[in-house]
């Protein structure tokens, strides 16, 4: 059994927001056939406690306002920062700072699973650097983010869901 549509999506919604937040190896899996309790496993990385913190934060945020007040089951690993689990259910965030992702590996252990397409803009490489005017982060020049971590939908910074 495929992964529902609807948890598609929410993936696709955590992954933009992660990617937001400058997250790194954003990937997704369709786990839905060796584990009848989730649909799609998420991994994105940050490069400290602190980022990991912040894409943790964004994903919970976006999913609240995106997908209809979404909250997640349970959060672990938000103390020390450095491998935070979001549990939504039929998807699971996993936002793992760069040492515990290599060390890990969870796109190993998913590897034999189909992966899920995100839906995210191409990356820029140094091969293909933008022009004047483009924009970095998505690939694009009608970017929708003014620059801003929170894409300007928070004045004060962080909101708690």
């Amino acid at each position: 059994m495929a992964a529902q549509s609807n948890s598609i999506e929410s993936a696709r919604i955590a992954a933009r927001a992660a990617d937001r937040i400058k997250a790194e190896d954003i990937g997704a899996f369709d786990v839905s056939q060796p584990l009848p309790i989730t649909d799609i496993m998420l991994v994105a990385t940050g490069k400290s406690e602190r980022q990991v913190l912040a894409i943790a934060d964004e994903v919970q945020k976006d999913l609240y306002l995106e997908d209809g007040g979404r909250q997640p089951l349970t959060i672990d690993g938000r103390e020390e920062g450095r491998w935070v689990v979001l549990d939504f259910g039929d998807i699971v965030v996993h936002v793992m700072h760069r040492e515990a992702h290599d060390f890990y590996g969870l796109e190993r252990l998913w590897g034999d699973c189909p992966r899920v397409d995100l839906d995210l803009p191409r990356a820029v490489s140094t091969d293909d650097s933008p022009t004047d005017g483009e924009d970095v982060r998505s690939g694009s020049e009608d970017s929708p983010h003014d620059g801003r971590a929170d894409g300007g939908l928070m004045a004060s910074g962080r909101v708690d869901v």
